[in-house]
């Protein structure tokens, strides 16, 4: 199944039978089964009735309401069976100083392998362009996770080995209208930040739906302590997904041209930049694509899509938490 986004302005998301449509001005935008979809994402002022709602949550659909630039606004969630017992295990483990530097370990260290066979597929493919200072470095910081002994000392090599990676990823930009020098966020002032800022968005909501579904507390995490207002454990999670998932999807957008400078804006009171009109349009199509292409999971060692793969690995750390399975980050291109 996938995602629905409406981002057409003025638009009404109405119901008829187990059917929705999305209307404008009289005419008919869209007519889709309800059983096809996973979640509605809708962008900016576009209305929904009661109704429409109502057969949302008779599929166990959510809805989720975002800004026009994607800044997730709230969410209309069918009761679901809330999973007490993994919750209070949850609770307890947040508490257990071993569990959550082991679990933290494992977050960091998937993340920043991910990020390193990002970096050396693209170098296997293209070897005109010289990333190998940046894969030595990342392979050191890599090795260095395992010994150590805070969640403070992770995140000076998280933060440490994302310079030396994003250094990569600027080199990999093979389109010369087009550049990237460094991670900026709030507001992304280039299109690569816009792109990435974007996607790691969807993917965030992606996965804090998902582990609110499951019955997790979203908002204890380990790795991310609690900070008012923040999902914390979707934060833990996504890292995991970063590199593999939305910045190969980023790059696979602007080198195959799929979305080019002409599709941005730059907002005037900000200064963000973010995606006209059109570009979302390509931009979603890419994505829902993307996230249902079909690969071998390193560890299930059967084809998942992506969407898959991340209630695969929420249920990992619902087995770590709850029986005291080790969590094992997954591993992409081993």
């Amino acid at each position: 199944m996938a995602n629905l986004y409406l981002t057409e302005q003025g638009a009404v998301l109405r119901k008829t039978g187990d059917r929705l449509l999305v209307e404008k001005d009289g005419q008919v935008l869209l007519d889709v089964q309800c059983h096809k979809i996973d979640t509605v994402l809708i962008f900016g002022n576009v209305q929904f009735t009661t109704q429409a709602v109502h057969e949302l949550f008779e599929h166990g659909i959510e809805l989720a309401l975002l800004t026009t630039t994607g800044k997730l606004i709230g969410q209309l969630t069918p009761i679901m069976p809330k999973n007490i017992e993994l919750r209070m295990a949850q609770y307890k483990r947040y508490h257990e100083p071993e569990f959550v530097l082991a679990v933290s370990k494992a977050i960091v260290s998937g993340k920043l392998y991910n990020a390193l066979k990002q970096i050396k597929l693209f170098g296997y493919y293209h070897k005109n362009i010289d990333l190998s200072a940046e894969e030595k470095s990342l392979q050191d910081k890599t090795d260095s996770v395992g010994r150590c002994a805070s969640t403070e000392k992770l995140l000076g090599i998280e933060g440490s080995a994302a310079k030396v990676y994003f250094g990569a990823l600027g080199k990999m930009i093979l389109v010369d209208n087009l550049t990237f020098t460094s991670r900026k966020k709030r507001p992304a002032t280039d299109p690569i930040n816009a792109l990435l800022s974007f996607g790691y968005t969807l993917l965030f909501n992606e996965i804090n739906s998902l582990l609110d579904g499951i019955g997790f507390d979203p908002y204890i995490g380990f790795y991310h302590k609690l900070e008012y207002g923040r999902p914390s454990l979707a934060c833990d999670l996504i890292e995991e997904f970063r590199a593999p998932v939305i910045d190969r999807f980023t790059l696979s957008l602007v080198n195959n041209r799929s979305i080019g400078p002409h599709d941005f804006y730059r907002h005037t009171a900000s200064g963000g930049m973010y995606l006209k009109r059109d570009g979302l349009k390509v931009y979603f199509e890419k994505y829902e694509k993307f996230m249902q292409q079909e690969f071998i999971h390193p560890e299930a060692e059967e084809k998942l899509t992506f969407r898959k793969a991340l209630r695969h690995q929420a249920h990992k750390l619902a087995r770590a938490i709850k029986d005291g399975a080790t969590y094992q980050p997954i591993t992409f291109g081993k």
